[in-house]
């Protein structure tokens, strides 16, 4: 049984195309499970604002991994991938379908391969270059960055503050930065388990109109009142990267939306550099189409059930 790896940039309707395509497999007697590959979908109290599958949407297809961290704790990748072993694992020998659904691309590998991921900090250093980072701000320490690691700074937004950060710790722990062009187009031929990998893509000026579209209706359903909770009640650094956690803040959905829409482009970059991967479009925005076709491979793959 293959797994299957469900992904695309923010917006294109990721979550939507997997339960109808849980419907499809469960029509033919499977049981699928969804396993999140999302790294702030795991944040409880957080859902409107990371898009995580709804109540209605968790009735029709089981997922794992979303809503089980409190906004307070930090989370990586290296405490994701065993837990999303774990689940892939044991969805299998059980004789369920997982289907892998996610769009940060770090948590997606953690999924599905053995990724080697490197150390974390001691807590004194990242408080450290932390407190360098308040003080001082983010492109001053990319500027540094620059003369320590010239190769790993071009590769990174001088204000992308998470990415500044961990560059300089491994520095200072004695690791190598990963250098320019190091994401292996390759990692694909290293999967755990036989595994399809289906990249939802939709045509640019559509994909960003439903991106302002989604903010919109995030603002409407209650998305700052849930960030101002968050806020008030005590969050980590990890959880307040949410993209449009500032901004619902401030009230600037402008920059909201200009910040997924600039997202969802390197989302769409990252995913092009992939290899063996089934590109799905969804421009015309139907769910159910993109599910047959979906299934429609997947039957045709050796000791798969046909359709």
């Amino acid at each position: 049984m293959h797994v299957i790896a469900l992904f695309g940039p923010t917006g294109v309707g990721k979550t939507a195309v997997a339960v109808a395509l849980a419907e499809r497999l469960r029509g033919r007697g499977e049981q699928p499970l969804a396993v999140s590959a999302d790294a702030l979908q795991v944040y409880r109290g957080l859902e409107l604002l990371t898009g995580a599958a709804s109540a209605g949407e968790q009735e029709r297809l089981e997922h794992r991994l979303i809503s089980f961290v409190t906004p307070r704790e930090s989370f990586s990748a290296g405490l994701y991938a065993p837990l999303a072993h774990e689940e892939i694992d044991s969805a299998l020998a059980a004789g369920r379908r997982p289907l892998v659904v996610g769009g940060t691309g770090l948590y997606l590998q953690a999924a599905l391969t053995d990724l080697e991921l490197r150390p974390p900090p001691r807590p004194s250093l990242r408080e450290r270059i932390e407190l360098e980072v308040d003080q001082r701000g983010a492109p001053a320490l990319h500027a540094e960055l620059a003369e320590r690691a010239p190769a790993t700074a071009v590769r990174i937004d001088p204000r992308d503050r998470t990415r500044v950060v961990r560059a300089l710790e491994l520095i200072e722990m004695g690791e190598e930065p990963a250098p320019v062009g190091s994401d292996s187009r390759l990692w694909t031929a290293r999967m755990r388990h036989p595994t399809l990998l289906f990249g939802l893509t939709m045509e640019r000026a559509a994909l960003y109109a439903r991106i302002d579209a989604r903010v919109d209706e995030m603002v409407a359903g209650g998305a700052r009142d849930q960030v101002r909770a968050i806020e008030a009640a005590g969050v980590s650094r990890a959880a307040r990267a949410a993209l449009g956690f500032e901004e619902l803040l401030s009230g600037d959905l402008e920059s909201m939306k200009q910040r997924t829409r600039n997202l969802a482009k390197r989302q769409l970059a990252w995913m092009r550099r992939l290899e063996d991967v089934h590109r799905i479009e969804v421009t015309d925005g139907d769910a159910e189409s993109a599910a047959r076709r979906i299934a429609h491979i997947l039957a045709a793959r050796p000791g798969e059930a046909q359709d």
